[in-house]
């Protein structure tokens, strides 16, 4: 326990490397995810897609190394990837227990996929590290650009669809005795989850994305129950956990991404064991 303390050396030029031009795209493209995974975060948690969202990151995993191996960008691959599974998942997956189903088989084929197209390219190692836990700081003024978009569209249609979303989320049969378009919601609702899993990859990598996509929206989900307000917090806790994390891999010299998890997941459990659970409220 010692030895692991004893590497947790505090670096006095911190400031600088926060100053720095490559810290300056990592701050922005945080930024960027964490407000896109806030506000999609909320409705993963009351659509109960929580497990979705995690598969969809791995069903990426194929899109990024095929992508190293055609030469292509990254992030496309993983676009392609992520927004097709999400695709095939909400068009086959019209009730929970098809959901569960379509996305374990989508995930087991991707999966394999990646694995293939990993063993046919020595370059595409280093990407499935990148992939399978993130790289933050390595982020591409493109890369800036392309998040940004993703993010406008993201809120825009969420914005523009969400009183129906809201209630076909909370109550999926009485939205459809309304005749609410309940399954053209869930498909269009995973596309967008597609391209937020896209972005959060690249900053904490498929095995930590639930800690930035899920945790903090259930966190602000036990802290009040109205939608607006929860998914306004759930993007301040996003925030707070990306920049400090930020701060705290660059005082200590620490992965990124492990602080970032580390940080959200110590708020949830502070309020999971000194709070209580609220009913969501339309």
């Amino acid at each position: 326990m010692e030895s692991i303390f004893v590497c947790l050396e505090f670096q006095t030029d911190w400031w600088q490397v926060m100053t720095s031009s490559f810290m300056r795209n990592a701050l922005i493209g945080g930024t960027l995810v964490a407000i896109a995974a806030g506000v999609i975060g909320y409705f993963v948690v009351v659509r109960g897609t929580a497990f979705a969202a995690h598969a969809l990151a791995h069903i990426g995993l194929p899109g990024a190394t095929g992508a190293v191996l055609l030469g292509l960008p990254v992030t496309l691959g993983l676009a392609v990837f992520c927004v097709g599974g999400a695709i095939v998942i909400g068009a086959l997956g019209r009730r929970a227990g098809d959901r569960e189903v379509a996305t374990g088989t989508v995930l087991a084929f991707a999966v394999g996929l990646g694995l293939y197209f990993s063993s046919q390219a020595t370059r595409s190692s280093s990407t499935m590290t990148n992939v399978l836990f993130g790289n933050l700081l390595a982020i591409s003024p493109q890369e800036l650009i392309v998040f940004a978009a993703f993010l406008v569209g993201v809120v825009a249609v969420v914005c523009a669809v969400f009183r129906p979303l809201l209630f076909a989320s909370v109550n999926e049969r009485v939205a459809r005795s309304r005749r609410v378009p309940v399954r053209a919601l869930s498909v269009l609702f995973m596309v967008l989850l597609g391209l937020v899993v896209t972005m959060s990859v690249q900053v904490v990598g498929t095995l930590l994305l639930f800690a930035l996509v899920v945790t903090p929206a259930a966190t602000a989900i036990m802290l009040t129950p109205r939608p607006g307000r929860a998914i306004a917090l759930a993007l301040v806790l996003n925030l707070l956990s990306v920049w400090a994390g930020l701060v705290v891999a660059t005082m200590f010299s620490l992965p990124p991404s492990f602080c970032i998890v580390t940080i959200a997941c110590t708020i949830w459990l502070v309020v999971r064991l000194t709070g209580r659970s609220r009913q969501v409220q339309l």
